[in-house]
């Protein structure tokens, strides 16, 4: 099935990401076009902490874990992937290598395959193949 989708091989064009997580990130989303914002994506997952508000105080907790636990977890497991085994350097998982100093090993991780649900989503939407060194921003 991964070999006769388009998605699916586009999808995994990014280090760290096999058949399995793209083939279910593929049939969890469905239609790219639901989400307005790929940033919703991560929200919908579960993945973004959970906010409390009140009068006195505002806070974010622990990750919310809304959503598809399969599909959090495969891409926390590519996450780990990517902060483990893959040697090839990208400004990805430079960014993440930084945040694991700072924040730890696991917060990196979860905070990574945030970060992977959004690009998949805009890769997606847009069509293209993961670029290991995007083109800096305006």
């Amino acid at each position: 099935m991964v070999r006769e989708n388009a998605a699916c091989r586009q999808l995994m064009t990014i280090p760290g990401v096999g058949a399995v997580v793209a083939l279910s990130f593929v049939a969890a989303i469905e239609t790219p076009e639901a989400f307005p914002r790929s940033r919703d994506v991560g929200a919908w997952i579960g993945l973004t902490p959970r906010r409390y508000q009140s009068g006195e105080g505002d806070y974010e907790g622990h990750i919310s874990r809304r959503g598809d636990a399969r599909l959090r977890s495969l891409l926390f497991e590519a996450a780990m992937a990517i902060l483990t085994r893959v040697r090839g350097e990208s400004e990805l998982r430079s960014w993440a290598l930084a945040l694991r100093r700072r924040l730890g090993f696991k917060r990196a991780a979860v905070a990574l395959a945030r970060k992977l649900a959004v690009i998949m989503h805009a890769m997606l939407k847009t069509g293209t193949d993961f670029d290991p060194k995007p083109a800096a921003r305006p």
